[in-house]
């Protein structure tokens, strides 16, 4: 539990109980007895407040605003992608500003909170950097979405595909997040005069509005484009796997005929059948037939089959003529 007062336009460190700002996380049995003396708060606002499933909500009474709010957590990436969102608890009562998390750690030093006057500022300035958060973690998953595009294109394995999978419930939470927030913002533009927000927070907060719609439209698209094209992703994973067992086949196709050819040669007869010849001369015209056998094989072979695919193709771009 820390303790924080503004010194001009910046947050500094104070003395337990002195400062306007007060960061809790993970408070204990008598941190929390003090928080709930101090801010009004009852036992289901601080359980609300460390529930990682509470969803976003804001409550006024009396004076005091309570927000439970959505926040990014910080991303990770091994065998699968990582993109979580905990919850905080805000608590703006007067000129006393409350934040309230189960674990994580919150800085002050961001751009958002360098010019900051009263607690409201604080309040607005953490709603913002919330926001650019969210905005950030966007950037990085459209970037880990292209290179793991370029991995499921030569892959015939499915971990770069369920990590997709994994990068797309990670969207679809964000989104939710967002516009639990979106909600939220909505209900503090409404009852902020109450509270005693000046028209310079009112307009800091229209820009937070407007910053949050666009991020909630961002992921939507995002998720979207991703959920759309992943049954053809695995489509191409499906494609490379069966590239793979076509040419295996063929060698395989190649082979059998050598191989029977090989065993008769490698019986006496052959043997017999040149007799006349040197044994060096007589295996070498044997190894270059086989050669020749396998090489006009595979011709034959890679011929017929795309000669299958090329049909196929006809097929479809009738259909298609045909539709139009």
């Amino acid at each position: 539990m820390k303790c924080y007062r503004i010194d001009e336009t910046r947050l500094v460190g104070s003395d337990p109980g002195t400062g306007q700002i007060t960061l809790a996380i993970g408070p204990d049995e008598g941190q929390r007895a003090v928080l709930q003396q101090k801010f009004r708060l009852d036992d289901f606002d601080l359980a609300s407040a460390l529930d990682p499933d509470e969803a976003p909500r804001l409550e006024g009474l009396s004076g005091r605003l309570f927000l439970v709010w959505k926040i990014p957590e910080s991303a990770s990436v091994t065998d699968t992608v990582q993109l979580g969102v905990s919850v905080v608890g805000l608590c703006l009562l007067q000129d006393q500003f409350a934040l309230i998390r189960a674990a994580g750690d919150v800085s002050f030093a961001d751009r958002e909170f360098r010019y900051v006057r009263d607690s409201r500022d604080v309040l607005l300035a953490l709603l913002l950097r919330t926001v650019h958060h969210f905005v950030g973690h966007l950037r990085v998953v459209r970037q880990l979405s292209r290179e793991l595009e370029k991995k499921v294109t030569v892959s015939m394995e499915n971990r770069h595909l369920l990590q997709m999978f994994s990068l797309s419930e990670s969207l679809v939470y964000y989104l939710d997040a967002i516009e639990g927030n979106g909600a939220v913002l909505s209900k503090l533009r409404g009852v902020a005069a109450q509270y005693g927000f000046e028209s310079r927070h009112i307009e800091a907060l229209d820009d937070i509005i407007h910053e949050n719609a666009q991020a909630g439209r961002q992921a939507n698209i995002f998720s979207s484009v991703l959920s759309g094209l992943m049954d053809a992703r695995g489509t191409i994973v499906n494609n490379n796997m069966n590239v793979l067992l076509k040419n295996l086949t063929l060698i395989n196709i190649v082979f059998l005929p050598l191989n029977l050819i090989a065993s008769i040669g490698g019986m006496s007869e052959w043997t017999m059948m040149t007799a006349d010849l040197d044994w060096r001369l007589s295996y070498s015209l044997f190894a270059l037939a086989m050669v020749a056998i396998g090489w006009c094989t595979w011709v034959f072979m890679k011929k017929f089959i795309d000669r299958g695919v090329v049909r196929a193709e006809r097929g479809q771009s009738n259909a298609a003529r045909g539709a139009a």
